[in-house]
């Protein structure tokens, strides 16, 4: 393990139990420069991109000018700074049957990073300053269990929350099925939320999912007419992907069909944007109406990620109010490459970016073509 950036690991760490302190852009900068170099020594795979590109620590000044790997990259190249030994285990990217997975490798420490991570920001999202409202809340996940599914990050992080909350492993209510395909186990699903479930030690509920498994669950409630009322105060959390797992919708008929069949209020619907190829996650907890009048959901990664917007023709970032690619560094990807450049279009609002969808020429992934 190389003990700088185990270093780097811990102290980043130490800043994460305190995610409600913003950091500032030159801490951000000053952080960001220091992990460049520490990877740039480390990563062999990286190190030849960034010499290819003339952009070594020794000309770099700014955290905008780390060069930035392309998502896909993660296919082809072991991006990791663990030696193979060290490497316990390994996240892949979804993808349609037939293409080949990204690889995001990790090791204890990684993982260490990136549980402080996603728990943080995801109970200073849906907790603000306490956190005792979600731990008092009763958990229900959408996706098969993680030993199903070993090589799926998100699975991992519902693992992590479902741990974190002291949830039973049964608060999982999908399962693998042939080829890989994620289903729903109706009977456990509609168990697990019909009121009856309910209990006084647990006055709301966490529902958590992609995309395509609301639908799945929903066009099952529509087709026996059913509507089941969570409890006052629950909160429903969608991770996006729809590719060949169900018919597509937009999200607003989406949340609207949920508030219809959960009865769950429009604003106690959330929606997450991550990847396999980052350690940090972005919420749109905040949706902000813009000058057009249309609400639009605003996504905010935490204070040790940051998001430029860039041009795909010259990979600089836009002006204000332009659209381009998402382009994310993440401080919590300490052993891999910090600095994504992702192939979903987004738009700057503040100090956020609204989710356009995937630039035209990407392939097709997201979370719902995940296989083990």
């Amino acid at each position: 393990m190389n003990p700088d950036l185990a270093h780097f690991a811990a102290r980043l760490r130490g800043r994460l139990a305190g995610s409600s302190d913003a950091i500032s852009a030159s801490q951000f900068s000053a952080l960001a420069l220091e992990l460049f170099a520490l990877q740039f020594r480390s990563n062999a795979a990286y190190r030849k991109i960034c010499e290819a590109r003339g952009r070594t620590p020794s000309v770099v000044e700014q955290w905008t000018q780390i060069p930035a790997v392309p998502a896909a990259a993660f296919k082809e190249l072991d991006l990791t700074s663990l030696a193979p030994g060290e490497r316990t285990a390994v996240f892949h990217s979804s993808g349609t049957t037939g293409q080949k997975p990204g690889r995001h490798f990790h090791s204890a420490d990684s993982l260490a990073v990136y549980e402080a991570s996603l728990w943080s920001w995801f109970a200073q999202n849906f907790s603000g300053d306490s956190i005792s409202p979600i731990q008092n809340s009763k958990l229900v996940v959408l996706t098969p269990p993680p030993a199903q599914v070993p090589h799926s990050s998100l699975v991992h992080m519902f693992e992590t929350f479902r741990q974190k909350l002291g949830a039973p492993a049964s608060a999982f209510v999908g399962r693998l099925e042939n080829e890989g395909v994620w289903a729903l186990d109706f009977a456990a699903a509609l168990n697990a939320l019909s009121p009856r479930a309910s209990s006084s030690s647990s006055p709301s509920l966490l529902l958590l999912g992609t995309a395509f498994s609301f639908v799945h669950l929903l066009d099952h409630l529509v087709a026996q007419d059913l509507r089941l009322p969570l409890p006052a105060g629950s909160r429903v959390m969608e991770t996006g992907g729809y590719k060949n797992r169900s018919r597509s919708l937009p999200k607003p008929d989406l949340h609207a069909l949920i508030s219809e069949r959960l009865v769950v209020p429009p604003g106690n619907i959330f929606c997450e944007y991550g990847m396999s190829e980052l350690s940090s996650q972005a919420y749109d907890t905040d949706i902000q109406p813009p000058a057009s009048g249309l609400r639009s959901r605003v996504f905010r990664f935490p204070p040790w990620a940051r998001v430029q917007i860039v041009s795909p023709e010259t990979g600089r970032e836009v002006g204000g109010g332009g659209t381009g690619l998402i382009r994310i560094l993440d401080l919590a990807n300490v052993f891999s490459v910090a600095a994504v450049q992702t192939e979903d279009l987004g738009l700057r609002c503040g100090d956020g970016f609204e989710l356009l969808g995937r630039a035209s020429a990407a392939e097709p992934r997201g979370c719902s073509l995940m296989s083990a």
